[in-house]
């Protein structure tokens, strides 16, 4: 049944599109203004641009209001609304549709960014003079009129309809039946969209030449901010992966999720890189490419999932934006490098590691081995369409691929996290290095030790998990030493934030290793009473409950986990959705998960279902190390006592 469009939504519609239109010219404006000041070397006219700033900002702000209200308000004359929402929609998934979809997505990213470059406008504006603050401002504004120009034109998120339909079609189920979607997307917005920060005040440092560690001081705050986001983003992602497709998995190496992983690894070598140029002016070709690199990835990751070039669950609908993406893609890597190789002889690092077993010489290790891992990654994930663009061959590079190339890295990375605290930066004597490391391997040991008892089998699970007790024995020393001579304030600042991170890395090391190697597994055809075990765990299926929640058909299969509780596992069938989607239950406990899955009812006879029933130890020490490394971020940002006047001093670029 279609209706006409009243009035009332008609303006809502007009006033996104105004909205949309008013942040192009702001961005454009702002632009416009300060290419005009930098170029008659005019600064006092730098700050009119923080003016357009704020235009943009708002007529942001108008777009993204006008679409919630119009997700809120079931106004289905609007195309996005009626193609992605429906009344029985409930209203946290109504807001959460905001970026559910494709257009609405790069309105939400069109966002954020505003949000991004007002906060630095405010931030900066009494430096604004200053053109390293000037180029930053015109770089992030640049990017701006990119993401603002796709919504004016071929992604507009405020197509009308003459004709609006009775009620929408909805999006994906799988989108809309976990409250995981209303923050997952936006903390990787933020961590992708924040990277653009740190990118300008990249590409400012080398269009103006100012080259030493000056900049870095400035983006130390939005890089930890934009870092933390995209950490705790990628996540909760892996956790609503877990807790709904139904596979008992959390990571399957699927490009859009190695979209979103490629710039966290470039950024976390970038993250600890630049401590060794801020304390010894070295790798400053290195970071600049790492940020540079960052940045990039970001937008390559875009295209993934905006262009319809992969078949994921994670991706957007096809559309004409990729060609765009890959163009700018393409531009800001040309800008790099040309910008990197102008300013080459200006980059050359006054230090040299004096030794390879220094601080800076476990750094450079950390770096290498990121870099090598992001490469792995890189390369599995766009050989495949490589091969389809050439011969239009389709391939799949699955796990086994990630897990053997990248399990020697990701163990070389737990080493050199555990050694790197025990070194002293320029060299460190072996007698030192052997003082400092014998508690941290004797914890290590313990832990290895540990895992065997419990049952843990394999070189490589074990060796991983002792490591991870050596990160977190060596972290804590150095957390106990800092706290000695500090006190509390000793767990703030870089260093200190820094340890409480690694020892989340471990706890989520342990929770990955130990739910990937030692999981168990068993699929059960019962009745009401019958029994099953697996690892231990005692399941018994109490009854099926059949109903209709609105138009759904909801199926669920109550189990009584022994020492748990009752769980339901459940199957829904939605009318405006082809395939019947499964929603597991999970008992939780810091020991293992019992993950159960309804995976079919046999028409033939409607009180026998078959259960599939998954024991994966230590799951929860995952999401409890993202937590941890969230936390340890945060007090990162938090200035440490020693560093509080030397940041007030390097500030003066």
């Amino acid at each position: 049944m279609l209706v006409r469009g009243t009035g009332s939504y008609v303006v809502i519609a007009l006033l996104g599109t105004f909205g949309v239109a008013v942040g192009f010219v702001g961005a454009i404006g702002g632009v416009m203004t300060l290419v005009s000041s930098l170029a008659s070397k005019r600064e006092e006219h730098h700050r009119r641009a923080i003016t357009w700033v704020f235009v943009m900002a708002g007529g942001c702000v108008l777009a993204v209001t006008a679409m919630e209200i119009g997700l809120l308000r079931d106004d289905f004359s609007m195309q996005y609304v009626a193609a992605n929402s429906t009344r029985a929609t409930p209203v946290l998934y109504k807001i959460a549709t905001l970026w559910g979809a494709l257009e609405g997505s790069l309105l939400l990213w069109v966002f954020v960014l505003s949000v991004y470059v007002t906060a630095v406008s405010i931030s900066f504006r009494r430096r604004i003079e200053d053109r390293l603050v000037a180029w930053a401002l015109l770089t992030m504004l640049v990017v701006c009129v990119f993401f603002l120009g796709l919504l004016v034109g071929p992604a507009d998120p405020f197509g009308t309809l003459s004709i609006a339909p009775i009620d929408g079609d909805g999006l994906n189920p799988l989108l809309r039946n976990h409250p995981l979607m209303a923050i997952h997307p936006v903390m990787l917005y933020l961590g992708y969209v924040g990277f653009t920060v740190p990118f300008g005040f990249a590409v400012a440092a080398l269009v103006t030449g100012r080259l030493g560690e000056g900049w870095l001081v400035l983006t130390r705050i939005w890089t930890l901010i934009a870092w933390v986001s995209l950490t705790v983003g990628i996540l909760l992602g892996a956790w609503w992966s877990y807790e709904v497709l139904g596979w008992g998995g959390y990571w399957a190496w699927d490009p859009v999720e190695n979209a979103s992983f490629l710039p966290w690894l470039t950024g976390t070598a970038f993250i600890h890189s630049v401590i060794v140029q801020e304390r010894r002016g070295m790798l400053r070709v290195w970071n600049l490419s790492l940020l540079l690199a960052t940045f990039a990835l970001t937008i390559f990751g875009t295209f993934l999932t905006r262009s319809g070039v992969i078949d994921s669950v994670h991706e957007f609908s096809a559309s004409s934006l990729g060609p765009l993406l890959l163009s700018f893609f393409a531009l800001i890597l040309v800008v790099s490098v040309a910008l990197v190789g102008w300013r080459g002889d200006q980059l050359r690092s006054p230090g040299s590691i004096d030794s390879p077993l220094s601080r800076e010489g476990a750094f450079l290790a950390n770096n290498l081995l990121f870099t090598l891992f992001a490469f792995v990654v890189l390369l599995g994930t766009v050989f495949p369409l490589i091969v389809e663009a050439i011969n239009g061959d389709q391939l799949a590079v699955g796990r086994p691929y990630f897990d053997r190339m990248l399990l020697p890295i990701g163990v070389a990375l737990l080493l050199v996290m555990g050694i790197a605290p025990t070194l002293t930066w320029r060299s460190t004597a072996g007698a030192v290095l052997g003082t400092r490391a014998l508690v941290p391997a004797a914890i290590g040991a313990a832990t290895m030790v540990l895992a065997l008892l419990f049952g843990a089998e394999g070189l490589g699970p074990v060796m991983g998990i002792g490591l991870g007790g050596f990160v977190i024995g060596s972290s804590a020393r150095h957390l106990v030493f800092a706290v000695v001579r500090n006190g509390w304030r000793g767990i703030t600042g870089r260093s200190g934030g820094g340890m409480v991170a690694h020892i989340g890395v471990s706890l989520l090391a342990f929770g990955f290793i130990a739910s990937t190697s030692f999981s168990e597994e068993g699929e059960f055809q019962m009745r009401p009473g019958d029994r099953g075990s697996v690892a231990g765990h005692q399941i018994i299926f109490v009854d099926i409950v059949d109903e209709m929640d609105g138009l759904n058909r909801v199926v669920r299969a109550q189990i009584h986990v022994e020492g748990r509780g009752i769980y339901s596992p459940a199957i829904t069938q939605y009318p405006t959705f082809g395939r019947p989607i499964a929603t597991p239950s999970v008992a939780t406990s810091f020991i293992d998960d019992v993950y159960l899955s309804l995976v079919a009812i046999p028409e033939e006879d409607s009180d026998m279902v078959v259960i599939r029933v998954l024991v994966e130890p230590l799951v929860a020490w995952m999401w409890v190390g993202g937590l941890v490394i969230a936390g340890g971020s945060l007090l990162a940002i938090v200035p440490g006592r020693r560093h509080v006047r030397a940041d007030s001093e390097e500030v003066g670029v």
